[in-house]
């Protein structure tokens, strides 16, 4: 992999999340990723200490299912976000592994009300088949301990 690649890969899925392609987001999971938002300041045990979010390919497609359901009365309208990062920092690269570390704001939107968190990215990606697959991905809310609203999409 190159720096570039890595970079536009990064820039690429926040862009697919802000288009609400969730379908071609999730095409970019390994089988066996795991998204991680932990619930600590500096959490280490996503097992042992409860966390926001710890998901598995079934969950994750089961929430994006939820978010273009029919019946999903909490998505009409549907909310909307956007992501605003700072350039990927690359913490480790191989010709076929990599770890990447973004700095972003995520402003999530629904009717009238609106919520900014600022957030700290962490990719891990492999090459398979020739193409760039999350094999992990964490995401670190800055003021984590605090109280929120619920994140419907995913940052």
């Amino acid at each position: 992999m190159t720096p570039e690649e890595i970079t536009d890969f990064v820039y690429d899925e926040a862009w697919m999340l802000d288009q609400g392609q969730y379908h071609d987001w999730l095409d970019l999971w390994l089988p066996d990723a795991i998204y991680w938002m932990p619930l600590n300041w500096n959490q280490q045990d996503p097992i042992n200490e409860t966390s926001l979010l710890y998901e598995d390919n079934f969950m994750l497609r089961l929430r994006v299912e939820r978010l273009h359901g029919a019946r999903t009365f909490s998505q009409k309208p549907k909310s909307r976000c956007h992501h605003l990062l700072n350039r990927p920092r690359i913490e480790e690269i191989s010709d076929d592994e990599a770890r990447a570390v973004t700095q972003m704001h995520y402003i999530e939107t629904r009717l009238d009300e609106q919520m900014l968190l600022a957030l700290t990215v962490r990719h891990h990606l492999k090459r398979v088949e020739g193409r760039i697959m999350i094999a992990g991905k964490r995401v670190d809310i800055l003021n984590c301990d605090a109280a929120f609203g619920n994140i419907q999409l995913l940052p």
